[in-house]
């Protein structure tokens, strides 16, 4: 096999295996649907059950990037705590090894007899939760083929000198073999292809001594936390934190096994003659036994990991509580006039969370700071995550015997919320605007910037005395707001007008125009929204 064949050889397998793994975590997680980010937002309550989670999502998903990665978006989004977070992230990298024990059984004479099943599937069975599954099992064949031609590529290497002396450099100096597994892991982005690359090396004999593969193997844990580290550029003080203690975590590991290499290796020949494991099992093993044994021992120290992380990146994060605070199920049967005051007082705090968003979104706009923009989203996040709270609450309490007065303020609630629910919606809106504005280098001129601030702060008062009327059920107040649609909708035939004016002038270009307005029409249906919460606190009198 001449030099070009084995190249191409080696990255046609590599191609293959990533698109393998990439296609087999996208098919287990559309099986499992969105319950993946629903048992990250559940079950981690505490750091035990952290590390369980994310081993099985991982498991799922096939990598322990795409579950740091999703760790970390759900900390950004406020939806989980910085110790939460490390929990899930020590699961994540022991749930990686089950991808290197897959590895390790030796089927890949059946690799493509698997990729021709979930091919039928895919493209013969008209049932697109049977595709799915389809697509998994034609992902992990691919898998298996890719790396018999990786195996392939690589095992010409065993009689390549330069090579065999690099090996037995890395069994001298097991910290270039730690090197040289974290920059292929960065390369690829991808630690299981790069573990999976080891083991063909080691099956294949290219690497012969077992204090040569291991320095690779912590490398390659090493380095996918680049991945993790890059998803947190420019999210959340806490992502941010997240990220870092990813890589404390596999740094720490890291510099421990170095300390106990000779040890360790021992064990691991001792076990691989005790269990008679293959040379593919041999590495599935050690990858095992090293997170395993990395988690277990930080484990305890989960809040010092935390306070270490917090110390490196100083700063206050703005928390918001996502969760309800007020929807006591026990209220239901007991008293449904209580559990309805319970309610309300939920749907005022999601009020009252609308309310800061739209005031993040509007100093996004002045500013131009990503910071406004990500607490926007979180605020949006958490609109969300309590309409769908209050409302499975109030559908519960629909079921018991209301009187004719209870039974109006559940319908003014459920109406309530959907409106702060569109108010969410507006508010995501306006600052996609913002985005599209910064994208694009869209100019808007000065008097377009004081307009729309204008307009936000009429809308944010708006805002403000609904809450207020909602929150003492006001009927004053609530008058008080429905008089304000009039002042809202003339404000926004004069601003249009004024918009006009600029274009006609050549003060203002077309995309700073298409910007402005709808902004200025997304703010007029937030206020429409105010507005109908005022009605509906009247209509309840």
């Amino acid at each position: 096999m001449d030099l070009q064949e084995i190249i191409f050889t080696f990255i046609g397998g590599l191609a293959i295996f990533l698109f393998g793994i990439k296609f087999l975590g996208d098919g287990l997680q559309k099986v499992a649907g969105d319950r993946l980010r629903d048992i990250l937002d559940r079950f981690t309550s505490n750091p035990i059950m952290g590390v369980f989670a994310g081993i099985f999502v991982t498991i799922l998903l096939q990598t322990s990037t795409g579950t740091t990665v999703l760790t970390i978006g759900l900390v950004n989004a406020g939806f989980m705590s910085l110790r939460q977070a490390i929990g899930v992230i020590m699961g994540a990298n022991v749930g990686t090894t089950a991808t290197a024990f897959i590895i390790g059984i030796d089927i890949a004479a059946y690799a493509l007899p698997i990729m021709f099943i979930g091919t039928i599937i895919l493209f013969f069975i008209k049932h697109k939760k049977v595709n799915n599954y389809g697509q998994a099992i034609f992902g992990f064949g691919a898998l298996f083929y890719g790396l018999e031609l990786m195996g392939e590529g690589v095992s010409p290497l065993r009689d390549v000198e330069g090579f065999r002396d690099l090996t037995i450099s890395m069994s001298e100096n097991p910290l270039l073999g730690v090197v040289i597994g974290a920059v292929f892991t960065v390369a690829v982005q991808s630690s299981t292809a790069a573990i999976g690359l080891l083991q063909q090396l080691y099956d294949s004999g290219a690497i012969e001594q077992l204090s040569a593969a291991l320095p690779v193997l912590f490398g390659d844990n090493l380095g996918t936390t680049i991945t993790a580290v890059l998803a947190a550029i420019g999210s959340s003080l806490a992502a941010k934190r997240a990220a870092l203690s990813h890589v404390i975590f596999n740094v720490i590991g890291t510099s421990i096994v170095l300390l106990m290499l000779v040890p360790f290796t021992a064990f691991i020949e001792y076990m691989q003659q005790l269990l008679d494991l293959n040379p593919r099992m041999t590495i599935a093993f050690a990858h095992g036994s090293f997170n395993v044994t990395n988690t277990l021992i930080q484990l305890p120290f989960v809040a010092v990991l935390a306070v270490i992380v917090t110390k490196l990146i100083p700063g206050n994060e703005t928390e918001i509580e996502y969760k309800a605070k007020h929807l006591d199920t026990s209220f239901i049967q007991r008293s449904p006039a209580i559990a309805l005051g319970q309610a309300r007082a939920e749907t005022v705090r999601m009020s009252e969370l609308a309310e800061q968003g739209l005031i993040e979104v509007n100093q996004y706009l002045k500013t131009n700071q990503k910071r406004h923009a990500e607490l926007s989203v979180q605020y949006e996040e958490a609109i969300n995550n309590l309409d769908r709270n209050i409302t499975e609450y109030l559908m519960k309490v629909s079921e018991r015997s209301l009187s004719d007065e209870n039974s109006q303020l559940h319908s003014m609630l459920m109406n309530t919320v959907r409106d702060v629910e569109r108010i969410g919606d507006h508010m995501e809106n306006v600052m996609e605007l913002v985005d599209y504005q910064l994208t694009n280098k869209v100019h808007i001129s000065e008097d377009a910037l004081s307009d729309l601030d204008e307009m936000f702060d009429v809308t944010i008062e708006t805002l403000q005395e609904a809450i207020q009327a909602m929150n003492h059920n006001d009927v004053e107040a609530a008058k008080l707001v429905i008089e304000k649609e009039n002042e809202i909708d003339s404000m926004e035939r004069k601003l249009r007008k004024k918009h006009i004016l600029r274009v006609n002038e050549g003060r203002c270009t077309g995309s700073a125009g298409i910007v402005f307005v709808d902004i200025v029409s997304n703010l007029e249906r937030i206020g429409d929204h105010a507005v109908n919460i005022a009605e509906a606190v009247i209509q309840e009198q």
